[in-house]
């Protein structure tokens, strides 16, 4: 099988394990696949203690830290699965008290669960919520794992898909559910490599986001075993506020910007794309020479990099940091203070988003639409491909393919930007008719639970 924590490995050890990281079955058992399985997490976890991705929550990982009994045990691998357990938790209804442990394998999937759990326990007193690392999947850490925490069911949410854990749990009768399930085609030409092995492990039930998803998790584990939900990321998405989003705030931007001067945002810059960005601005400069352009980089360490090609592009820019008494019509102003960028798209007459004109799977262009702004991107969205190409259809999003494209598009919104209440009340709709996941996967939870509980009481019986 492929082995996950191959992924987290440096460079220099991912070829000492490159041999164990794969394993077919032809005249082998499973318990044989468990055994070389277990074997190469043997020689790599010691490997892995210095690991700077690993070392942060290492004795959480090898058990050295205890795990707490619970009744629900959900894997939230990193940061956007951490936000889906926040939001299944927060429309989870149990009869009488139940333990809930979300586990994670990164520090922002743990800083993120920490911050919520307060908030979850305070709506809902009736639940209580752990957090911890999750372990290093080696088939006999995970049993050890699974006989402490003892869940009457597990959670894993997206395309987390563990073996140790997930025969660690067969092994004790407890049912496994993968919830807002995605899987690529490139996985699934993977998981093809070892079918019997896949099969031998397959979950209870998946809830896939779509019918593409739905269709490879039955290649992969079996035909009825899959349904489609909706993303549970739609309801975490605020409704948009159809009636606050016409016109600027003249508050802010009497202190932001020069009156009358068109701004444009190009938002969550990353550094693949900078050439093309720096070519956006300069086609904006010259065909719109009196519009102020707010550039947002995705990461701070890039400004000074800005800062040197703009100079050499002889593109007039200003610093955020330094206040607005000095920006002119015409100014870049370089974004070096975070947390406004919510603000820019609110007030902007037209915005890009970045991570989208390299391959680099796009950035979060809801947040924009979400203001009442028709925002631009580039042909790179896969990360956001759970919101559907109905998205463009109804041009509540705008795809471009190169950057001439997008500063033409840029400019013909920053002369004729759309109301931005009908924009919202549009994206409000969208997102509407695409909410309810969570409720879903909440009520297979809940059904689940008293199942389990109720079959785990009569097996002690007997």
């Amino acid at each position: 099988m492929a082995v996950r924590f191959c992924l987290f490995l440096k460079d220099e050890h991912r070829q000492l394990f490159a041999g164990l990281s794969i394993y077919t079955v032809e005249d082998k058992t499973l318990q044989t696949a468990f055994r070389l399985y277990d074997f190469a997490w043997g020689i790599a976890i010691p490997l892995l203690r210095n690991a700077p991705r690993l070392k942060d929550g290492f004795t959480g990982r090898t058990l050295e830290e205890p795990l707490p009994e619970a009744d629900i045990w959900i894997q939230a691998a990193s940061g956007g699965e951490a936000f889906l357990a926040r939001t299944l938790l927060s429309r989870l209804r149990t009869a009488g008290t139940t333990r809930v442990l979300v586990t994670t394998n990164t520090r922002q999937g743990k800083d993120i669960i920490d911050g919520f759990i307060p908030e979850i326990t305070q709506a809902n007193p009736t639940l209580c919520v752990f957090s911890a690392w999750f372990p290093f999947d080696r088939p006999s850490v995970m049993s050890a794992a699974a006989a402490r925490v003892n869940p009457k069911l597990a959670v894993l949410l997206e395309s987390e898909l563990w073996p140790g854990f997930i025969h660690a749990l067969k092994q004790m009768k407890r049912p496994v559910y993968i919830v807002n399930g995605r899987m690529t085609e490139k996985s699934l030409s993977g998981y093809r490599r070892f079918p019997a092995v896949c099969r031998a492990l397959a979950p209870d039930a998946v809830f896939a986001v779509s019918k593409e998803d739905k269709r490879r998790f039955e290649t992969v584990f079996g035909g009825g075993l899959a349904s489609v939900m909706s993303n549970i990321k739609f309801d975490s998405l605020p409704a948009p506020a159809a009636d606050t989003y016409d016109g600027r705030d003249p508050g802010w931007t009497g202190r932001l910007l020069p009156e009358k001067s068109p701004f444009i945002v190009l938002g969550s810059v990353r550094r693949e794309e900078e050439g093309h960005i720096l070519d956006i601005i300069r086609r904006v400069t010259m065909k719109r020479p009196g519009a102020v352009i707010g550039l947002f980089p995705r990461h701070m360490e890039r400004v000074d990099s800005w800062k040197k090609m703009l100079s050499e592009q002889q593109i007039p820019w200003q610093l955020r940091s330094a206040g607005f008494q000095s920006i002119r019509p015409g100014d870049v102003v370089l974004w070096d203070v975070f947390g406004e960028l919510a603000s820019a798209y609110a007030e902007a007459q037209a915005v890009f988003v970045g991570g989208s004109l390299a391959p680099l799977g796009g950035q979060n262009f809801l947040e924009p639409l979400a203001h009442g702004k028709t925002p631009v991107i580039g042909p790179s969205w896969e990360n956001f491909a759970w919101v559907g190409v109905e998205i463009f259809r109804n041009k509540l999003v705008i795809r471009v393919n190169n950057s001439k494209e997008a500063a033409e598009q840029l400019i013909g919104l920053a002369d004729n930007p759309p109301p931005g209440a009908n924009t919202a009340a549009r994206a409000g709709r969208y997102i509407a008719a695409r909410q309810g996941g969570a409720r879903k996967a909440c009520e297979l939870i809940e059904k689940a639970l008293i199942a389990s509980a109720s079959t785990i009481s009569e097996r002690n019986r007997s």
